[in-house]
């Protein structure tokens, strides 16, 4: 099984050297988060998941969860690291300090989400989902909502879960049957089904908040008629202590591909106790909160991935002998050279490379744009953060969990043979992994969302804070001979990019299928120009140090080079893409559906 270490070195990039995270906290009134305070915690952080949370991976998976007459138990250990990282005040990180949280920026609990996703993925997602709990009760729920709930999320005593899907819908939850009936207490009493929860029963936390989207007698049809609800597993005493068993339980837990140390479950609701969060019928409008964050975390998930495949591939890479270069012998004294001296090996390598640490770059802007959005106070900025984060979450959820799980199919392939044999951890990281390219909406959702739902649906104007962005770092970099090789394909990608959304913007006019046709290459197009401007920018800072007479040139040197492959052998699919979207969508609905025989 790899070791996995917390990439210290990189989140100090991230953060302080790009993302100059310091200054931006001072601004915003995150006077606290200095560069010490933030090393520290990130010290911690990697102490935590390395010493703690990593070791109980291999084994979680291997156990699993349990279930048995209604009671979930999670493979051992996982309580007792729990507890350590309610005791070391992990969930409280970038919490409200209202309702006992720390105050501190979001994009740090972020990147301490990230290091503990790639020691333990299923640990990481019983807390993972309290936080957009969190912020979902905290921006729709009523005063007394917030001090009834929030306290106990907060220090992570309870943890909370997002219910939406059911055994006759997926995505559709228009076709939800949950139902909701107002009670004389004016509270509410939920009734149905719920599936593919994820930690939607354990034994970590003395109780489970349940965000619950649900239907109340005459609302209307489909999406305009949901309503949400917060509905506790156990009931909730007039002191806050907790009660009785809610009418909430656990009717099976699913058997699946990977991430088994994490209960995914059936939710049972039999009249169980609920609270209206928002208004009645504005529900889904309400859940947005809750699932923009979790695909923001989806997006790390990716990432965090990523991260370890390439860790373990590497250690690999540079032990296992095998041929000799072929330009000639590396390793002389040995009988074969180290498998890292191949061509292709070196390909899987930097590729798993460029998509971990683009993609932490990637992630922690994102993770910025929210601290922003929590304390601007101009309604403009406001403004232009929102555009960009709506534009750029389902790209980043997609994009990266979509590349996170190319990386860890790197990672078995590097290994070869021991790759596919579960003792080594590799074949391991890839069945975790698949899981982000489906939940909290599938690529092809999150496709449809940002092609049809928000460019076209704003007529492009979507796109142009972030453009303007890029355009700006384009023209102040433009005269300088060191970044032409990354400022020339950018600015023509970019111009493309424009030209692609006006060509699929005049097809759909006369046949609306050519969105749905175009939709995953071009949110895949979007993907690698992004994380090209997140390269580049890379590249800009590493090539300053280096003037400055940095004495990490060998760290910085290969940013350099990392950003140099992702420009020559990760950029260039985009044209892949761009291609297909141009080809249009009757080649994929001229078959008639009967001709689809096997």
């Amino acid at each position: 099984m790899p070791e996995y270490k917390a990439p210290l070195r990189d989140v100090k990039f991230v953060l302080q050297e790009l993302l100059s995270c310091e200054s931006l906290y001072q601004q915003l009134g995150y006077e606290e988060a200095t560069n010490d305070m933030i090393e520290a915690i990130m010290s911690e952080a990697a102490k935590f998941t390395e010493q703690v949370v990593a070791p109980l991976n291999q084994s979680g998976d291997q156990q699993g969860c349990k279930w048995e007459d209604g009671i979930v138990t999670t493979p051992d250990g996982f309580k007792d690291a729990y507890q350590q990282y309610i005791d070391g005040g992990w969930p409280t990180l970038s919490q409200s300090e209202e309702f006992g949280g720390q105050g501190l920026p979001h994009s740090l609990n972020i990147t301490v989400s990230e290091m503990i996703i790639g020691a333990n993925h299923s640990f990481a997602m019983y807390p993972g989902l309290s936080h957009g709990a969190c912020a979902t009760i905290e921006a729709h729920g009523t005063e007394e909502q917030k001090q009834t709930f929030l306290p106990q999320l907060v220090n992570g005593n309870w943890t909370g879960t997002m219910c939406l899907t059911e055994p006759h819908c997926g995505t559709d939850l228009g076709m939800l049957r949950t139902k909701a009936e107002l009670q004389d207490d004016g509270s509410y009493s939920i009734t149905g089904t719920k599936i593919f929860i994820s930690s939607g029963d354990h034994d970590l936390s003395d109780n489970i908040i349940h965000i619950v989207i649900a239907r109340l007698p005459g609302s209307p049809a489909g999406t305009k008629g949901i309503s949400l609800f917060a509905v506790p597993k156990m009931s909730i005493n007039d002191d806050g202590s907790v009660g009785e068993r809610n009418g909430v339980n656990c009717g099976s837990i699913e058997h699946k591909m990977g991430i088994n140390g994490n209960a995914t479950c059936v939710i049972n609701f039999d009249g169980a106790k609920g609270y209206l969060l928002g208004e009645v019928n504005r529900g889904l409008n309400c859940m947005f909160t809750f699932m923009n964050a979790a695909r923001i975390g989806v997006a790390n998930e990716g990432v965090g991935s990523a991260e370890a495949a390439f860790q373990g591939a590497l250690a690999y890479a540079k032990d296992r002998l095998q041929m000799r270069s072929l330009t000639g012998p590396k390793n002389p004294d040995g009988p074969a050279d180290p498998i890292i001296v191949h061509p292709d090996v070196r390909r899987m390598l930097l590729t798993q490379k460029t998509i971990a640490e683009g993609g932490r770059a990637f992630v922690s802007y994102l993770a910025q744009l929210v601290d922003i959005g929590h304390r601007e106070t101009d309604a403009a900025k406001r403004k232009e953060v929102d555009t960009k984060l709506a534009l750029l979450t389902p790209i980043a959820k997609a994009f990266l969990s979509e590349l996170g799980f190319e990386a860890t199919s790197h990672g078995v392939q590097i290994f070869g043979g021991h790759g596919f044999i579960k003792e080594w951890g590799m074949e391991q990281l890839m069945r975790d992994t698949k899981i982000t390219c489906i939940y909290e909406g599938t690529t092809g959702i999150q496709a449809l969302d940002l092609l049809g739902r928000k460019v076209l649906g704003t007529q492009g104007e979507i796109l142009k804070p972030f453009a303007q962005e890029v355009t700006v770092f384009c023209q102040e970099n433009y005269d300088s001979p060191a970044m032409a090789e990354f400022i020339k394909p950018i600015m023509a990608y970019a111009q493309e990019w424009q030209g692609l959304t006006e060509t699929i913007a005049k097809k759909a006019m006369s046949n609306p299928d050519e969105v749905g046709g175009a939709s995953v290459d071009y949110l895949m197009y979007s993907g690698y120009v992004t994380l090209a401007y997140f390269w580049a920018r890379s590249a800009k800072v590493a090539q300053d140090k280096i003037a400055e007479g940095s004495d990490e040139v060998d760290f910085y040197q290969a940013k350099i080079q990392a950003a140099q492959f992702y420009f020559h052998r990760m950029l260039p699919r985009a044209k892949g893409h761009a291609a297909c979207m141009v080809n249009g969508v009757d080649s994929m609905m001229a078959m008639d559906s009967d001709a689809f025989q096997f």
